[in-house]
């Protein structure tokens, strides 16, 4: 009773802690390293046992998938303040992912491990989020490379003009093909900023260094009537 007493108490710390520091550093703005890596579009998050509470850091935008270490007893996720019950696999490649849409600071369970997962703000020198007018005048203004990293099937219902497609999903493997725009703008949108997010974040990791994204995607390109082609 005394030992799981001090385990409740000692959560609560960390997540009086990890709420403090968010709020003193800013989204965006923590020493702590982003957690996992990305492959083909989502972040992979390892978890394996520990009796220590886990702290997790993804930036909003983020897909993530947790990849589950079989020392870990039990696959039943729980994220509460992100609407999260299901059971995950062991296979990485069937388990499901989850779309990070909001900063904070979020309580989970996963098995018998508890912690945090701090949704952050991508925020770097060689990257920018615009609205859908500021986009409007860089296309204008500033002719940028226009990176569309939806699915081909979403392209084909509407994309923004000259649009190159190239899906986050296979970004990282043709990355080759933008070499020749590593120091120019490049202007990256999807459905609603969050694979376009991404998909920044791989480029920049790769040395392309004036990203910006459009920060509600498409969709609200079309809400405030700009141009799109069929």
């Amino acid at each position: 009773m005394k030992s799981a007493t001090f385990k409740t108490i000692y959560l609560l710390g960390v997540f009086i802690a990890a709420t403090a520091f968010c709020f003193a550093a800013g989204p965006g703005q923590l020493d702590r390293p982003v957690s996992g890596k990305i492959m083909n579009g989502i972040r992979i998050l390892p978890v394996s046992h520990t009796d220590d509470p886990v702290i997790l850091v993804v930036y909003r935008g983020d897909y993530i998938k947790f990849k589950v270490d079989p020392s870990l007893d039990g696959l039943s996720l729980s994220i509460p303040g992100l609407e999260i019950e299901t059971k995950l696999s062991r296979d990485i490649t069937a388990a499901p992912y989850f779309k990070m849409k909001q900063a904070g600071s979020f309580a989970f369970t996963l098995g018998n491990v508890s912690g945090q997962i701090w949704v952050v703000d991508y925020i770097q020198e060689k990257y920018t989020e615009v609205t859908s007018a500021e986009a409007r005048q860089i296309i204008d203004t500033r002719n940028p490379l226009v990176l569309d990293v939806r699915t081909p099937a979403e392209y084909k219902r509407g994309h923004l003009e000259n649009a190159v497609l190239l899906p986050v999903q296979i970004l990282q493997q043709n990355l080759g093909r933008l070499a020749a725009y590593k120091d120019q703008d490049i202007l990256v949108y999807c459905a609603t900023g969050n694979r376009s997010t991404v998909a920044s974040k791989i480029l920049i990791d790769d040395g392309f260094s004036r990203i910006i994204n459009l920060r509600r995607g498409i969709v609200d390109w079309h809400r405030q009537n700009h141009p799109i082609v069929q």
